[in-house]
């Protein structure tokens, strides 16, 4: 008879195993999904586009969608794989005082749109974020964007929710799983910027 702590971590690692078959079930369902993949393709070259036209690119998530939007910004603003000029990009919570000031005296729902009325431009991008697709203040987001004549690309899972009639590139991961949406907003979040890079910057 098996000891019971030995029981204990064979059922542990049975638990993890499913959850990164979890996780990797998602991407292969993006692999074979080629409305996504061209959806991909086209928020690319959207990208390239507007850094070829001196614009910038704008993001906005809320809690672990934040992080993301923050980790993306960071990689095309900093460096992905190599070592070349920075690109405009801009996370738009970063700056606590403004958020907290704009919801506490507008609400939540006006923390990005009201940053968006005053920096977003026509050759401009909004990246913005929401598993659910139904969050309001991406929402308003999206809106104020599309006032300022720019093109917006959502982060969304599987339904899109309210989003996926209001972006102009739609990437809604093929599940309902929060944490597994999560997972794939970043892999094709790193897709975008190791190819926006590589295009911008051709190493010879």
């Amino acid at each position: 008879m098996l000891p019971l702590h030995f029981k204990d971590n064979e059922r542990m690692k049975e638990e993890i195993k499913s959850r990164l078959a979890g996780s990797i079930a998602v991407k292969e369902a993006i692999m074979h999904d080629d409305c996504l993949l061209l959806s991909i393709q086209t928020a690319k070259e959207k990208i390239i586009d507007t850094y070829k036209n001196k614009g910038k690119v704008l993001f906005c998530g809320n809690g672990g969608s934040a992080a993301d939007a923050q980790h993306l910004a960071a990689e095309l603003s900093g460096r992905f794989y190599f070592d070349r000029p920075p690109l405009y990009a801009e996370a738009l919570h970063v700056n606590s005082s403004y958020l907290t000031a704009v919801a506490n005296d507008y609400g939540y729902k006006d923390t990005f749109s009201r940053m968006i009325k005053a920096c977003g431009c026509q050759d401009d991008i909004l990246v913005a974020f929401s598993t659910s697709g139904n969050s309001e203040n991406i929402l308003n987001a999206i809106e104020a964007a599309h006032q300022n004549g720019m093109f917006v690309i959502g982060f969304t899972g599987k339904d899109g929710g309210e989003m996926r009639q209001v972006c102009d590139c739609l990437l809604n991961i093929p599940s309902s799983d929060t944490p597994r949406i999560q997972e794939a907003h970043i892999t094709i979040g790193h897709i975008l910027c190791e190819f926006v890079e590589k295009e911008l910057f051709k190493k010879d």
